[in-house]
């Protein structure tokens, strides 16, 4: 690479900002749920909106330089094929969730102070969700999770277990996976009441409630119901510091009867934390939004789960965030 493509590099780099932040201000502002019918102006845009005309005229053109908007004669509509991911009103939108990064956006602004200082962004956890806000950032994310899950799950032999207990499960989506995978199993999903909620509808929908017991509760403060033979970890301890990770293990560990196993999905860093690149990010990500969480190494994770009692601590699979660390709770 010559001298001026380095150059070049490092700039592209730089303003890699710019189309994040035009996406997420379409988002907020729901332009696509405007232009799906049929074409518009900006001006029309603008009226809608009750925005300013020259600035939603520059946003729409950034949006269809992107591709997600189509421009003739003046006129914007969403892209063909793209509406139902961008539609707020689909069930498969994925627009809570880059609303959800328009919400991030603030603490990532405080970076370089929270690196001086040590210390997560005000911002950090200041957003409260609705109920609204709450359905669809947890619809959108089955949405996406789904094809994860389900690939996952071809990973994972449950042939010999029976009863799992999938430790803040979210909607349900690795439960409902898990399930379908192995039909002899029953399930318990633990999280927040709220959540709860959405995921008795998931599994009402996919009719496998009969097979689950959903349970409320906090797994940071309550202990975890006993009697499973295998917990499962999704997207969790990124959020914890290690003493955090290690609590919750002991509690998935005294969940488990013995023999039981413990899957942990999540980034798996190499031992300089510098790959994956995502997971080198996500760790920043969880810099300016929580007070210890991160991305964590296996050797990391293995001196966590051998702290809280589990053996035969092994990398079954290796995948940016959908790796699976597993360890077994000793027979005696």
């Amino acid at each position: 690479m010559s001298g001026k493509e380095e150059i070049m590099a490092i700039f592209r780099k730089a303003r890699a900002f710019w189309e994040a932040r035009v996406l997420m201000t379409a988002a907020e502002l729901d332009i696509f749920s405007v232009l799906q019918d049929k074409p518009k102006t900006a001006k029309q845009v603008a009226k809608e909106l009750s925005s300013n005309v020259r600035g939603t005229e520059f946003l729409l053109n950034a949006v269809a330089a992107m591709g997600m908007l189509e421009k003739k004669n003046n006129a914007f509509r969403v892209k063909k094929g793209m509406e139902r991911a961008l539609s707020s009103s689909s069930p498969d939108t994925v627009l809570p969730i880059v609303q959800h990064m328009a919400h991030l956006w603030e603490a990532w602004g405080q970076l370089t102070r929270i690196v001086q200082k040590g210390k997560a962004a005000e911002t950090a956890g200041a957003h409260k969700w609705d109920e609204r806000s709450t359905k669809a950032f947890i619809g959108a994310m089955h949405a996406i999770g789904q094809g994860m899950a389900k690939s996952v799950m071809t990973r994972l032999d449950f042939s010999p277990r029976t009863n799992l207990i999938d430790i803040g499960g979210g909607s349900g989506v690795y439960t409902i996976a898990a399930l379908k995978a192995a039909p002899h199993m029953r399930a318990t999903l633990f999280d927040l009441p709220p959540v709860i909620e959405i995921a008795r509808k998931k599994l009402t929908e996919e009719r496998l409630l009969d097979r689950v017991t959903l349970v409320r509760g906090d797994y940071q403060k309550d202990a975890l119901p006993g009697g499973h033979d295998v917990a499962l970890l999704s997207a969790i301890i990124h959020s914890n510091s290690p003493a955090q990770n290690v609590a919750l293990f002991r509690k998935a560990f005294k969940s488990l009867v013995p023999g039981g196993s413990i899957v942990v999905r999540d980034y798996v860093m190499s031992d300089d934390h510098t790959r994956p690149p995502d997971g080198a990010f996500f760790a920043i990500n969880m810099l300016v939004n929580t007070k210890g969480g991160g991305t964590y190494s296996l050797k990391e994770i293995k001196r966590g789960l051998e702290a809280a009692g589990f053996r035969k601590v092994k990398l079954l699979h290796h995948a940016e965030m959908d790796s699976l660390v597993t360890a077994e709770r000793p027979k005696k």
